[in-house]
């Protein structure tokens, strides 16, 4: 076949790929292009007498694909205290890479979706920042870059991209100096921004909630973090004022800010205007990372219980009284895209009942956004952790239905007892899934990929693509055999794919393509016979 004929052959078979014309389910569009008389060109050249495989159809179809299973199957990872990562402040760069990978990999097999990485753990960086220092818990000094120098953060994100996982950065807000992070030098923030800055009889430093100096503070980092990193989403946990502990029963110490306050004509009271502080400073965050990037969520992991009674029977610490965190306004509000509340008690527990907590924060979720729990992996009080974890992930999906989720507190959860992967992998989470979708927030519609199917002997050879590829996350494929369609989920670096014309005694059918964006959203498809 001379190169010229090739050329046109492939045209015609390109523009029958990209039709959009739509017939009755199943009913293929014939190729109108096959009947057009092709005018034979002479080439000598070598070659274009190279043979070459010819497509097994020109059929494209419509047809009923599968729903794609989701569901949000995150793991925290948090460098305070060196908790999971790095696991030790003197670590060669090399050393953490190879940590991080690991955990990655280990994600990735058993089939999580999400990564929630903690980057400022105190007022400090994992990441090249202009704002704020580098982290202790990086490399045993605060301000100190690693060396050879490298921005841990892009290296996350990258590697989590690579394995079709969401990277979310988690950030603690108001926490200045943690008792594990060294001594407190001229670079760390406690000196920097002395006069915002409170030190608790834990030893402990805290931004004043109330300040506005410190919501201004803190939003910057925000900002500067969505607008630089590629990340998916920002993550809040549960530490706004500190719990009671930390200050040994004490009051937060915050008459300066409270006086100034009064002094201008305020008529909270205490504890409203603590609420009030954080409750705005909540609505700022979730507005402006928004206003930066639409496609980035807000997600926050608050302490478990509202208040106690909240629902009946529910016993225990009152985030509302103790934290000044009103997290069921935030959900009522739809100042989140996520909202993990920590439910780290089994199942059975009688004061705070797994299920029970779940069921009231659904029914708080007026604005229906996701609701996604987070799970005490690590120790939760059960004799057979893993039975109980898999369990709850179970009524997670009862309670949730299409739109669950989950969060493992933390991943190191997965790994010190030996019986978890394997009971997480060999039951809930057996088949890979795509996170749910976000549909409140806004994105540029998906292109349908293109998608061409050329035969090769026991082979389907499969390509697909799209150009605006930097709209897409990962890609969706479905095969078909005798009449039953597989999905499998794929990267965005994988573009084809030899596909079985034959597989445990089953005939290749058809196959098709979709593209996944960033938010979970899936493109039209094409679909094409196989012979």
């Amino acid at each position: 076949m001379n190169k010229l004929k090739l050329i046109f052959l492939l045209g015609a078979f390109a523009s029958c790929s990209s039709s959009k014309t739509v017939v009755n389910n199943t009913q293929p569009v014939k190729n109108q292009n096959t009947t057009k008389p092709v005018k034979p060109v002479q080439n000598t050249s070598v070659a274009a007498t190279k043979p070459v495989t010819t497509p097994p159809t020109d059929e494209i179809f419509r047809t009923n694909l599968p729903e794609i299973k989701r569901e949000f199957r995150g793991a925290w990872i948090a460098s305070v205290a060196n908790i999971n990562w790095p696991s030790r402040i003197n670590l060669t760069v090399d050393q953490q890479k190879a940590e991080a990978t690991n955990m990655l990999d280990m994600l990735k097999d058993n089939n999580f979706n999400a990564v929630i990485f903690q980057v400022r753990p105190s007022a400090d960086a994992l990441y090249t920042s202009n704002i704020e220092p580098w982290s202790y818990f990086l490399t045993g000094e605060t301000g100190r870059a690693p060396y050879p120098n490298y921005d841990p953060l892009q290296f996350w994100i990258d590697e989590a991209h690579k394995r079709g996982m969401e990277l979310h950065v988690w950030l603690n807000p108001y926490r200045a100096h943690h008792t594990n992070g060294g001594s407190v030098n001229s670079l760390s923030m406690v000196n920097k921004l002395s006069d915002i800055v409170v030190r608790l009889k834990n030893g402990m430093y805290w931004f004043d909630p109330a300040n506005p100096k410190t919501q201004g503070h803190v939003s910057n980092v925000v900002k500067d973090i969505v607008k630089r990193y590629d990340i998916d989403a920002i993550h809040f946990d549960d530490y706004f004022y500190p719990y009671a502990t930390y200050n040994k029963g004490a009051d937060f110490p915050d008459n300066a800010s409270w006086n100034e306050y009064l002094r201008n004509g305020g008529t909270l009271a205490r504890a409203d205007w603590r609420r009030d502080n954080v409750n705005k400073f909540v609505e700022r965050i979730y507005k402006e990372i928004h206003a930066e990037k639409s496609h980035v969520r807000f997600g926050i992991s608050p302490f478990g219980i509202w208040k106690p009674g909240y629902p009946e029977g529910i016993v225990g610490s009152s985030q509302y009284d103790e934290l000044y965190a009103d997290a069921k306004l935030w959900l009522n509000k739809g100042w989140v895209d996520y909202f993990s509340p920590q439910l780290y008690w089994p199942i059975d527990s009688p004061g705070q009942g797994f299920e029970k907590l779940l069921n009231w924060w659904k029914s708080e979720n007026t604005m229906n956004r996701h609701l996604w729990p987070g799970l005490n992996t690590v120790e939760i009080k059960v004799s057979d952790r893993p039975t109980e974890i898999k369990n709850q992930v179970e009524i997670s999906r009862q309670v949730l239905g299409k739109n669950a989720g989950e969060i493992h507190w933390s991943i190191a959860g997965l790994t010190r007892n030996t019986g978890m992967l394997p009971t997480l992998k060999n039951g809930p989470y057996k088949e890979k899934a795509l996170v749910p979708k976000t549909p409140w927030l806004k994105t540029i519609a998906l292109q349908t990929p293109t998608l061409f199917v050329t035969d090769d002997g026991s082979f389907a050879k499969t390509n697909w693509s799209v150009k605006n590829i930097g709209d897409v996350f990962q890609w969706v494929l479905f095969t078909q055999y005798n009449g039953v369609w597989e999905t499998e989920i794929l990267t965005l670096d994988q573009l084809s794919r030899d596909i079985r014309k034959f597989k445990d005694g089953k005939k290749l059918n058809a196959i098709a393509i979709k593209a996944i964006d960033r938010l979970g959203n899936e493109s039209d498809y094409l679909a094409k016979k196989v012979n």
